[in-house]
């Protein structure tokens, strides 16, 4: 008998717990490459953290604008992937992202919370907030998924 997870048979919400949660499955490339974390895996929110480092940093010397616009598009496509059902799939079609405040090594840790604002047959919309632990704004983000069969 097998232990391997056959995700065609899960829920969006069952896939991300076992990314995230089981130990047999391995981390997925974008969030170890970029050093985010999960933080809350809910049914239409996922909330990731990660911390500004200088390895992330632009020429002028403040954190380079992808960092926030990667961890929103993560955070606002999990949140998607976790209202998918079974043998569903999806993909970012636009990602809009607005940017707030600067963000440098010593801004600390911040959260970038993913919320789905709505999710039919074929489209899903989705909106994004990144802020420091005071609740400081630094970014926002709305999305447009494709949603399909896979």
């Amino acid at each position: 008998m097998s232990d391997v997870i056959d995700f065609a048979a899960l829920s969006g919400l069952e896939q991300l717990r076992a990314i995230f949660f089981d130990p047999t499955v391995p981390p997925a490339g974008m969030g170890h490459t970029m050093g985010f974390d999960h933080v809350e895996i809910d049914d239409g929110r996922v909330v990731f953290g990660a911390t500004p480092h200088a390895g992330v940093y632009n020429p002028i010397g403040t954190v380079h604008g992808g960092f926030a616009a990667t961890l929103l598009d993560s955070c606002v496509g999990c949140a998607v992937h976790s209202k998918l059902k079974p043998g569903q799939g999806y993909t970012t079609l636009e990602l809009k992202v607005g940017y707030h405040r600067a963000m440098t090594q010593h801004t600390g840790p911040v959260r970038a919370e993913g919320k789905v604002i709505s999710i039919g047959r074929r489209a899903a919309f989705a909106e994004g907030r990144l802020t420091d632990l005071n609740g400081r704004l630094y970014a926002t983000a709305t999305s447009t998924l494709l949603v399909f069969d896979r």
